[in-house]
């Protein structure tokens, strides 16, 4: 009986140091902690030479339900908050020496070529999936967010469209671009679009 109990003690105490020795290789290695390491090789796809002269910007907000009809299943909705905007400008590098024309020591004439949308960017931060509904794969879910986004950025193009970005590009060419070259040449600016 005594040798069980002594052998049972044995056993308890070896329990024990191994449990202590654990902990403290634990902590004192800090086992317990997860590192974070990050390796990245960055490649250049494209460097752009820039020559566009940005003139209006329109930031828009947006609504935007699509529906998808079934006829077997329930139809799939999804309730969209788009954000973005969309900005008009020239291209400046498409000006040539012979857009440039000097009347007289005092005036000069300057062909700009025709605005353009410079570029349609949706705010992934400040746009937000509002609602989904009818959809029962995950793979749908997916699907829908990423059709509602695409649509986002088409509808923002179509808004800016409508709202005649290009003109207000062909005003305020002669608002901030025009003033800028009378500062420049110190002669009299005329502004035409070929």
């Amino acid at each position: 009986m005594l040798r069980k109990t002594s052998s049972t003690i044995v056993v308890l105490l070896l329990i024990a140091v191994l449990l202590i020795s654990g902990w403290f290789i634990y902590y004192k290695f800090d086992l317990g902690s997860s590192k974070v390491k990050v390796a990245e090789d960055v490649m250049i796809e494209r460097i752009t030479d820039m020559g566009k002269l940005e003139l209006v910007k329109y930031s828009m907000k947006d609504v935007i339900e699509r529906k998808e009809l079934r006829y077997f299943f329930p139809d799939q909705r999804v309730l969209f908050i788009a954000v973005g905007e969309v900005a008009g400008c020239i291209d400046l590098r498409k000006v040539e020496q012979d857009d440039i024309i000097r009347h007289k020591v005092d005036s000069i004439t300057i062909y700009l070529p025709e605005p353009e949308i410079c570029y349609v960017r949706l705010d992934h931060k400040k746009s937000k999936v509002y609602d989904i509904s009818g959809a029962w794969l995950p793979g749908d879910t997916q699907n829908l967010v990423e059709g509602i986004y695409q649509l986002a950025e088409q509808r923002l193009l179509k808004n800016a469209e409508e709202m005649n970005v290009l003109g207000k590009t062909k005003e305020n060419a002669n608002i901030i671009f025009k003033p800028m070259i009378e500062n420049i040449t110190g002669a009299k600016v005329n502004i035409a679009f070929k």
